[in-house]
């Protein structure tokens, strides 16, 4: 499927979804009937492991350097740099491989100039390396293209029986141009004639979770995307996140639920984000297919994609979807169940700031033991705990981690979690006073600890109390006060500090763990009335291209928005967003009022459900319900007294993100 906002057969995920989703303040289960406790794997043997490869959309579309020697260097490269041995099989191409007309036998024709000498060839060139190919069409009589080249809808049998012929091994069934046949009945005519060549092909059924696939395609397809399109951006991870965790019970061997591709690479993203990206995506089971362009991909997107521990937790042969434990706060924890026993925990934090995340075995399923061992996934060191699992996790971070009950757990040292009391809001040549924090969470004692905390060059970091311990026991708390100055003249922004910790385990190992904080540098909010649009903020997130000032979201570059409009009324100041959306001002206990007019921007015509909320020190201020392009603009006022930050956030009205351009129009802060 294609970009939702650029794709004009784009429809939106049904409303049914809306009840299954998640929302930051909590979890709710899928309003579809349940699905048997364990639903059998099929007969046929195929994809009882999500499957993995790579898939050219995200990364190429239908530009020109979609053809044969692309589709080749890709698999030279899942050799050359490890992919083939980290698990990834598929090299799938999407639209645009085909001519544009069948040819007088009706059959499909591939583009001489992009396969010059047909699939066959590039499908026989990935065979010899060990890999599989993948193709695409459409349930409907064109594709999603623009340019529509032709689908399978009426010649479901023939194409079949061409793609087997041709070797190819995945299909990948888009929704676009399907007349208004019944999905049942489309999907299940090309299953029929996929399993009518004889040849093991893996099904992808592609139509967007529309007609609730997972509630009937499990006989079907071997995956079943249950969502509109991903994009390149946290606010699309997220909310495609957010649908697809509720689905859980519907997955297993044979059967996945299909959130979507991998971003990983494509640049929209942090590194923090992007491991982010494939952490949840491999707790959830999730299809594993790359998305970048291979051949500019740098080593951090190789490290990530070749994550040989975290591809084994998606990969996992009990072939169980993660689950939520909890979710207040933007504070997620998700377990999910292993063959072996183990736990994946994933300790994920929504939040645009550090924030610290806890759990303990027993919640995320395990046994009552003495003690258990814990992996990080991206750190890949092995500790050991006496039951709680914590960490303070880096906005838009995840720690991943498998934990077991294991009768050997003494033998690893113990899990220390460091963290920080106190703001890191700091105003030029004015010192801010902090707390850190070294806790034992082990059932085995750390001992020689040290803790240190740095910031740029030019601050000035003093520790007011003892950094250091003998031993710390099962529980036990370093506590270290200390003073940062930033230098007078600090231009205000975001600046990275660190804190550290050394330790020895009972065995005399040394050990070394560290967190990476941001501080802001703030200045305080002018006395009297102001425009927030005229005003720094401390953070921005934003769905689709930069938060405007004074104009509604142009989704790309800053400056490409247009005049807010809302239910006919043009105004000229105000902030234009799109969900999912986070702003947050600093106010530093000055301020008492935050006042708006919001609603969905009239550009976007009748699509677009969000819902506005502003938070003062993250308690809900203020809020409306879900408000759609119908509506006029509604008047919100937020009691904000006291508060040092303030956020605005847009959410996305329980359907996904698409089209969803909000206007915070005339937004003031009274201080």
């Amino acid at each position: 499927m294609r970009h939702p906002h650029t794709r004009t057969i784009h429809r939106r995920v049904a409303g049914a979804l809306a009840a299954g989703l998640l929302c930051a303040a909590g979890f709710a289960a899928p309003a579809a009937a349940a699905p048997p406790a364990d639903p059998p794997a099929p007969a046929d043997g195929l994809a009882l492991t999500p499957p993995m490869g790579f898939n050219n959309w995200n990364s190429t579309q239908c530009g020109a350097d979609f053809d044969a020697t692309m589709v080749q260097g890709i698999a030279d490269l899942f050799v050359e740099k490890g992919l083939k041995d980290a698990g990834y099989r598929y090299v799938n191409l999407d639209d645009c491989w085909a001519l544009p007309e069948r040819d007088a036998n009706g059959r499909l024709v591939p583009d001489p100039v992009r396969f010059p000498d047909g699939i066959k060839a590039v499908a026989d060139y990935v065979h010899a390396k060990g890999l599989k190919l993948g193709i695409y069409t459409s349930a409907g009589t064109k594709t999603c293209s623009n340019t529509g080249f032709p689908g399978a809808l009426g010649h479901e049998y023939d194409d079949a029986r061409q793609f087997a012929d041709w070797g190819v091994d995945y299909l990948k069934y888009d929704n676009c141009n399907n007349q208004g046949v019944d999905a049942r009945q489309r999907y299940r005519t090309m299953r029929d004639a996929l399993r009518a060549t004889g040849r093991p092909i893996v099904y992808s059924i592609c139509e967007w979770g529309e007609n609730k696939p997972w509630e009937w395609a499990a006989d079907v397809g071997h995956l079943w995307r249950t969502t509109g399109d991903i994009s390149d951006n946290w606010s699309s991870m997220l909310s495609i996140l957010k649908q697809n965790l509720p689905l859980a019970p519907y997955a297993g061997p044979g059967h996945w639920n299909d959130p979507d591709m991998l971003e990983v690479g494509n640049g929209g993203m942090t590194d923090t984000e992007y491991r982010s990206h494939f952490s949840l995506w491999s707790v959830m089971a999730a299809p594993l297919l790359i998305g970048t362009d291979l051949r500019k991909a740098s080593r951090s997107t190789y490290d990530i994609l070749g994550n040989k521990e975290v591809v084994a937790v998606d990969q996992d042969p009990l072939g169980r979807q993660g689950s939520v434990v909890s979710s207040a706060g933007g504070r997620w924890v998700i377990a999910k169940e292993m063959a072996d026993g183990s736990r994946a925990v994933a300790l994920f934090n929504e939040s645009g700031t550090a924030q610290r995340i806890a759990t303990d075995a027993r919640a995320a399923g395990l046994p009552g033991a003495r003690g258990y061992s814990v992996r990080d996934l991206w750190q890949h060191r092995t500790y050991n705990t006496a039951g709680t699992l914590a960490a303070t996790v880096p906005a838009h971070g995840t720690v991943l981690l498998r934990v077991a009950a294991d009768p050997r757990w003494a033998a690893h040292p113990p899990a220390v979690e460091l963290g920080l009391d106190g703001g890191l809001l700091l105003t030029a040549a004015t010192p801010a006073t902090l707390t850190s924090t070294v806790t034992d969470l082990g059932g085995t004692p750390a001992r020689q600890v040290s803790v240190a905390l740095t910031g740029p060059a030019g601050w000035r970091v003093r520790a007011t109390s003892p950094a250091s311990a003998a031993v710390l026991t099962t529980g036990g708390t370093l506590r270290t006060g200390w003073r940062v100055t930033a230098p007078a003249g600090t231009p205000p922004g975001s600046y990275g500090l660190t804190l550290r910790a050394g330790y020895r385990s009972p065995s005399g190992t040394a050990e070394t763990v560290q967190v990476p904080l941001t501080a802001s540098v703030v200045v305080p909010p002018p006395s009297g009335t102001s425009y927030l649009g005229d005003l720094p903020w401390l953070s921005a997130v934003n769905g689709w291209g930069p938060v405007e000032r004074d104009t509604s979201n142009g989704e790309s570059a800053a400056g490409d928005g247009r005049p807010l409009t809302i239910g006919g009324t043009v105004y000229a100041k105000g902030l234009g967003v799109h969900a999912l959306g986070d702003i947050a001002f600093y106010t530093g206990g000055a301020c008492e009022q935050v006042t708006a007019s919001v609603g969905v921007d009239d550009e976007k015509d009748a699509k677009g459900t969000v819902a506005f909320e502003i938070l003062a020190d993250d308690t809900k201020a203020a809020g409306t319900g879900v408000l759609t392009n119908a509506m006029p603009a509604q008047q919100l006022t937020a009691d904000i007294s006291g508060a040092q930050v303030i956020r605005l956030v847009v959410t996305d009205g329980g359907d996904g993100v698409d089209s969803d351009h909000a206007d915070w129009a005339n937004a003031r802060l009274n201080c």
